[in-house]
């Protein structure tokens, strides 16, 4: 079994890369799917997110309102274009990270293990946004990095959450100051898939990533 970590920068494509490796045969789980479920009323990371930011993160059900928890962790979304986050707002993003980044870990690292299980040969993909910047780069045998241009993230991640331009704009580059650099993500990856083009030169990259790693899972 091989386990592959899928990251990348906020909007790049891994979600469409993830989809067509499971179109390939790859079997995917999502970390943020993941960290949701165990944000319900109830959980444990629930609990300690709450009690470490505060009620005011809360929608009137008990539910957590991810973009009022997104504020009070990353700050407004009006941080200046190249302008790292203040001391005491990295301090807020690592609290936030410290409380959530290792239960997902465990969760991913349980999944792959019972998809090796289920299938000696299988190639167990974890999509995960933060993979490099949680230290669990270790966790897998291969590292996939989706890229793309800057002004295609901001128009992406505007069509995904139906704002404007320049508040996507601003809400990117707020959230991609918490993030490594795709450079160094890069300097990371075993495969590197730019999803700057059209969706079938994406295709492609993802078809040369695939027929290696079915290789991969199948050596002795």
């Amino acid at each position: 079994m091989l386990k592959v970590g899928l990251t990348g920068g906020i909007a790049a494509g891994k979600s469409v890369v993830g989809e067509m490796f499971v179109a390939l045969g790859a079997r995917l789980v999502q970390a943020d799917r993941i960290a949701h479920s165990l944000m319900q009323p109830g959980e444990a990371v629930y609990n300690e997110v709450v009690r470490h930011f505060g009620r005011e993160i809360l929608n009137r059900d008990g539910s957590v309102n991810r973009a009022k928890l997104a504020e009070a962790a990353f700050g407004p979304a009006s941080l200046a274009k190249g302008k790292r986050e203040s001391r005491a707002q990295q301090s807020r993003i690592e609290e936030l990270n410290r409380i959530v980044h290792p239960v997902v870990i465990r969760s991913q690292d349980a999944w792959m293990q019972e998809m090796g299980r289920q299938d000696p040969r299988a190639i167990a993909i974890v999509e995960a946004a933060l993979i490099l910047e949680a230290g669990a780069g270790g966790h897998f045998d291969r590292l996939v990095v989706v890229t793309c241009s800057e002004e295609q993230r901001t128009v992406r991640f505007a069509a995904r959450q139906k704002i404007d331009l320049e508040a996507a704009r601003k809400e990117v580059e707020r959230r991609m100051a918490a993030q490594l650099p795709d450079e160094e993500k890069i300097k990371a990856a075993d495969y590197v898939i730019d999803n700057s083009g059209m969706l079938e030169r994406t295709r492609e990259q993802v078809w040369v990533a695939w027929k290696e790693l079915t290789t991969l899972s199948s050596a002795p």
